[in-house]
Formats: C-alpha cells, sequence, structure tokens
C-alpha cells in the first residue's frame, strides 16, 4: 500500500509539481490549497506526511501546523515546511510548533523526494 502525502500549498503550480514528483516515486498526493483546507483534508482521512508551505492566505504554515498537532490525528505525522522563507527564528518557531524539517524553495525533485524517503523511515 502506497504512502499518502499531503500537500498544502496556496501555489497551483507548486502543487502540482509536488503531486506530479511524488507520484511518480508511487505516493499517493492530497492536494490542499491553504492552512484551512489542509487542516480539513488531514483531519478528515489519515495521512502519512505534510508538506507545507509557510506564507498562505487564511491559515498560514505555522497556524496549520499548530491546529493539526491540537488533535489526535495530528500526532505523529511528519511536517516538513516548504517555504521561500529561510529565517532561523521561523525555522525554530516551527519546530516548536512540531514541523519536522525545512526545505527552501526553489527545490529539486530529488532533495524533495530523498526528505520524504527520510521523514517516512
Amino acid at each position: 500500500m502506497s504512502k499518502t502525502v499531503l500537500t498544502v500549498d496556496d501555489s497551483p503550480s507548486i502543487r502540482r509539481m509536488i503531486a506530479m514528483t511524488l507520484e511518480e516515486a508511487g505516493y499517493a498526493v492530497i492536494e490542499a490549497v491553504d492552512g484551512q483546507d489542509g487542516l480539513a483534508k488531514a483531519l478528515a482521512q489519515p495521512v502519512d506526511a505534510i508538506i507545507t508551505d509557510q506564507n498562505m492566505p487564511n491559515l498560514d504554515g505555522l497556524g496549520f501546523i499548530r491546529a493539526l498537532r491540537q488533535h489526535p490525528a495530528g500526532k505523529g505525522v511528519p511536517i516538513v515546511v516548504l517555504s521561500t522563507d529561510s529565517a532561523e527564528d521561523l525555522k525554530a518557531q516551527a519546530r516548536e510548533a512540531g514541523a519536522l524539517g525545512w526545505m527552501v524553495k526553489p527545490f529539486t525533485q530529488d532533495k524533495l523526494l530523498a526528505v520524504i524517503k527520510k521523514v517516512l523511515g
């Protein structure tokens, strides 16, 4: 059975690139358009890992991570932030909120797959 990855990003092109990369590698992908949509989808069905953007309308990446970690369904799910922002204080806040890692955009397909393989074990 393939692992399911939720990708949360307000950019359709980024979501599509992540989805294509992961689907080609055999993962199932669920796409969400912002943090609120991502939270609803993460709570509606089990996911094995999450890739989230930081800067999004409605609910940003940190808010999404904090909200998800409040629910039993959000405990233990590895979350990687994928953002154009690389500020150390933001990375620290993401770790405190419950993110496992941080990747900076633009990303390569190889790097994305390596990170997902690592967080999924």
